[in-house]
């Protein structure tokens, strides 16, 4: 739901636009969701550690918090346009990238300013994941003789497959972006998504 209301727009666009800007974001958020879970499982295995339960409740906590924040953040700028974002590409860089800012289009701000967000919002909801992810539970009581250098490589391919597949919803969402019936409802359907995100992010703290 997070990438989906970060990539959504209520202006109208070409769908070569959408589908650039739905796959950079999932790309973006699925990087900062993985780094995040695989530096940060590793780093606590190997100090030995072990998260309390307080931890992985507040990430969920912060977790709906943003969804809530994302939901507002976008119904607002589908209603008065002081929300937009926008797909470009430096000289330095191989590929185009999406950037969200919040202001006039007509202040656009420089190019040094631009935000990495998804990335950024991606690694916070990697969190609530961090506990579960270190307890490695389909070992029970056998975690502890298993060899580090194999938890640890377990880590990383879980990592890699959180930025397969969100990367392949990314893909996904931007075909749905691009289809003729939500490209007619324009406004309408960021602004459903924005009611979404808010309510999901609701339900996930109240639950």
């Amino acid at each position: 739901m997070a990438i989906a209301t970060l990539s959504v727009s209520g202006s109208a666009e070409a769908p070569a636009v959408k589908r650039a800007r739905a796959l950079g974001v999932a790309v973006r958020f699925a990087v900062g969701h993985a780094l995040l879970l695989a530096l940060g499982a590793s780093g606590i295995i190997l100090l030995g550690w072990t998260l309390p339960l307080v931890v992985e409740r507040s990430g969920e906590m912060l977790g709906g918090g943003l969804l809530i924040a994302l939901g507002a953040i976008a119904l607002w700028g589908v209603t008065v346009g002081r929300v937009y974002g926008h797909t470009d590409q430096h000289a330095h860089e191989a590929a185009p990238h999406w950037h969200l800012h919040i202001g006039r289009r007509d202040r656009h701000p420089v190019a040094g300013s631009h935000s990495h967000l998804p990335t950024i919002i991606g690694a916070a909801f990697a969190v609530s994941s961090l506990r579960a992810l270190t307890l490695l539970a389909p070992f029970g009581d056998r975690v502890g003789t298993v060899p580090l250098s194999f938890l640890l490589t377990l880590i990383a391919v879980f990592a890699a497959g959180i930025l397969l597949s969100m990367s392949l919803f990314g893909v996904a969402f931007a075909s749905l972006m691009t289809a003729r019936v939500v490209a007619r409802l324009g406004r309408t359907a960021g602004a459903l998504m924005a009611i979404a995100s808010m309510g999901l992010g609701g339900y996930w703290i109240l639950a």
